[in-house]
């Protein structure tokens, strides 16, 4: 039940510390109790009104089986996406645990817009929707785009944003490489681009959690393809 009740406290934005300010506790005992140490039902029955969610309610959740989360999209639910630029960003924003009211207030957003999405998203079998206003996503965070859809929204919507990056600015913080590696070595490559993702991911929740400063919202981008040799003609004379 804790498990539970910390999803829906991390998916509401609470951290340790906006929930000691909540509650007049102080920092180290949010965290003791987030961490199952003395905590009474008193205690429990306290950090679920912070989520609007009553003990009866954290119990039924947590005696429900756990919904296997989809591992990827239906083709279907990609042409939807790409077909409503909008509903793809809501779905991003919560796939990455970001509740709607936090995007609409980040993006300065009419409500009735995000309500739109969330209906299309709901009737896609992207969201569920929950008591309190809530919502999860029924889709694996760690979801690969395969299908065109995805990648296609991806080269006319993110990549310009990529391109026009001043590579040559000295705030411009960007790695790059060039190595000779057999196709073993290549799939390994590809791998580590999806472990960076995840880790990009791990780090998202910790500052989430933890940061007590204003954040902004950021892309990245990891990627990577066979050298383009074409230069060499013009060296070789």
């Amino acid at each position: 039940m804790l498990a539970a009740l910390k999803r829906h406290l991390k998916t509401a934005g609470w951290t340790a510390a906006t929930i000691a300010q909540k509650l007049q506790i102080g920092e180290a005992t949010a965290k003791r109790w987030l961490a199952g140490k003395a905590l009474t039902i008193d205690r429990l029955t306290a950090l679920a009104d912070l989520c609007d969610l009553s003990l009866s309610e954290l119990v039924r959740e947590t005696e429900r089986p756990a919904a296997r989360l989809a591992r990827e999209l239906t083709l279907a639910q990609e042409r939807a996406l790409m077909a409503d630029e909008f509903m793809a960003l809501m779905f991003f924003t919560i796939l990455s645990g970001y509740p709607p009211e936090e995007t609409a207030a980040d993006f300065e957003l009419p409500i009735s817009m995000v309500e739109g999405a969330l209906v299309r998203l709901e009737r896609l079998a992207l969201i569920d929707r929950l008591s309190g206003g809530r919502v999860r996503a029924l889709v694996d965070r760690t979801v690969v785009w395969r299908k065109a859809p995805m990648r296609q929204l991806f080269e006319t919507r993110m990549k310009a944003q990529f391109m026009a990056i001043d590579f040559a600015a000295p705030e411009t913080p960007y790695a790059s490489e060039v190595v000779k590696l057999s196709p073993q070595g290549a799939a390994a490559l590809a791998e580590l681009i999806e472990e960076y993702r995840r880790r990009v991911q791990l780090l998202a929740e910790h500052d989430r959690e933890t940061s007590h400063l204003p954040a902004s919202w950021y892309t990245m981008l990891a990627v990577m393809r066979p050298l383009d040799l074409s230069g060499l003609e013009r060296l070789r004379g």
